[in-house]
């Protein structure tokens, strides 16, 4: 009978045990508010034949919306100790939309996946993990950027790529860098003596060998249809004072040969998580495509990155002086096209800004920034903008907080070789509540 007891009791403290080597934490964070903008848009020198609307376009939107401050989310973030230093960890993650009456944003035919990855992790030497993935840029920015990332205008770093003045969520598509990469390797060193380096690899390959002819409408595909990519970052801490530095080089390649109807659009796909709504095509860098984004956004965004080397590079410092946190930024992105690299569209930015706590519960930030549009190719276009945000949290607890922001962009100065003129400008604001779990 003692023995007996004493089996359970030794059954017990295994499963126990084995328990508390292996969890999964459920977090999230749930932003709505309301959320204000108006935009102002002119065209002059233009003709039809060029293929753009002259005149004034003013646009306002009023909404009870969500994720103004912070993208809403879902995650389930798991570890499992292996013994020896090592734990097998995973992460899924996705998006949510409060305001709207599917789970995901009424956009996506189901959950938007925002990272999934599993990989291995040891104590002293950091981690390696597969999977959909925050780029090595995204997370320099999102260690040093002074409006945490959050998704009003204002912001010429982590600026979104909507094409109106509404709350686009930046969390989706930026201009300025991509932001996750699917079918990616990642590595992330633990700390060395204030230093840390990571490093990114994605690759989605498809090669096509065509040996027949084939027949009817489906004579077969052949070529390559290819997406790789990968980046190196770095950053050091020295007590208050914190500096960071990111690139990655992405590159879409296709060469497919497609005559089938049925299948025609095969290829429009491919990189849709690694460019975050792609580089641009030479043949899109005119810019002052539609009547509501801003000139040259469309050349960074909108279209499918066939054939285009898409380069990012990134800077920052942070210094804590107690009193306030100050910020300096630098971004720069280039698409350029592999078929003739003389066809290119760039755009950076440079962007300063403080945060600070007024008193023990309120928290406000102010951030200004500068940049330009270049390219050259159709028309060749260039265009400046400047841009200013002013934000405050008021802290109920540490996990929920009532938030008010404003923003304001402008772009001006843009011009073609054809005479056409433009300029752009847009103010957004918010008041919302944020709760975190």
């Amino acid at each position: 009978m003692k023995k007996s007891l004493l089996a359970v009791a030794a059954l017990g403290a295994f499963a126990s045990a084995a328990q508390a080597q292996s969890s999964v934490t459920v977090y999230g964070i749930l932003d709505v508010g309301y959320i204000g903008s108006n935009s102002t848009q002119s065209i002059s020198n233009a003709t039809a034949a060029q293929g753009y609307t002259q005149g004034v376009k003013k646009q306002n939107t009023s909404q009870f919306g969500d994720s103004a401050e912070q993208s809403s989310r879902l995650g389930f973030r798991g570890t499992e100790d292996l013994g020896g230093g090592t734990q097998a960890v995973f992460t899924t993650e996705f998006s949510l939309y409060p305001s709207q009456e599917t789970t995901s944003g009424n956009t996506y035919n189901g959950l938007f996946n925002r990272q999934t990855f599993v990989g291995l992790h040891k104590n002293g030497v950091g981690q390696v993990s597969a999977g959909l993935q925050y780029t090595t840029v995204f997370d320099a920015v999102a260690l040093t950027d002074v409006g945490q990332l959050n998704n009003m205008m204002g912001n010429v770093i982590y600026a979104y790529s909507s094409g109106g003045a509404g709350n686009a969520g930046a969390g989706t598509s930026q201009i300025g860098f991509t932001s996750r990469a699917a079918n990616s390797l990642k590595l992330n060193s633990d700390s060395f003596a204030g230093f840390r380096v990571n490093g990114m690899l994605t690759s989605n390959n498809q090669n096509t060998t065509l040996t027949t002819t084939g027949s009817g409408t489906n004579p077969g595909v052949g070529g390559n249809n290819n997406g790789s990519g990968w980046g190196l970052g770095a950053d050091y801490t020295y007590n208050k004072f914190f500096v960071t530095a990111a690139y990655q080089a992405l590159k879409a390649l296709n060469s497919t040969t497609n005559t089938d109807s049925l299948t025609a659009g095969v290829n429009t796909g491919l990189w849709t998580y690694a460019q975050a709504g792609g580089a641009t095509a030479a043949s899109t860098a005119s810019g002052f495509a539609g009547t509501t984004t801003a000139p040259l956004n469309s050349a960074l965004t909108s279209a499918t990155a066939n054939n285009i080397q898409d380069n990012q590079t990134y800077a920052a410092a942070t210094y804590d002086f107690g009193i306030l946190k100050a910020y300096a930024q630098y971004i720069n992105r280039k698409a350029t096209s592999t078929i003739d690299t003389s066809y290119y569209a760039k755009r950076s930015a440079e962007q300063i800004g403080v945060r600070s706590f007024i008193t023990p519960t309120v928290e406000g930030w102010a951030s200004a920034g500068l940049g330009r549009y270049t390219a050259f190719g159709q028309n060749a276009p260039t265009a400046n903008f400047n841009a200013w945000q002013l934000g405050s949290n008021y802290w109920l607890s540490k996990r929920t907080n009532l938030y008010a922001i404003y923003g304001q962009t402008i772009t001006s100065n843009a011009a073609t070789s054809a005479g056409v003129t433009a300029s752009y400008s847009a103010n957004n604001y918010a008041i919302g509540v944020r709760h975190t779990f």
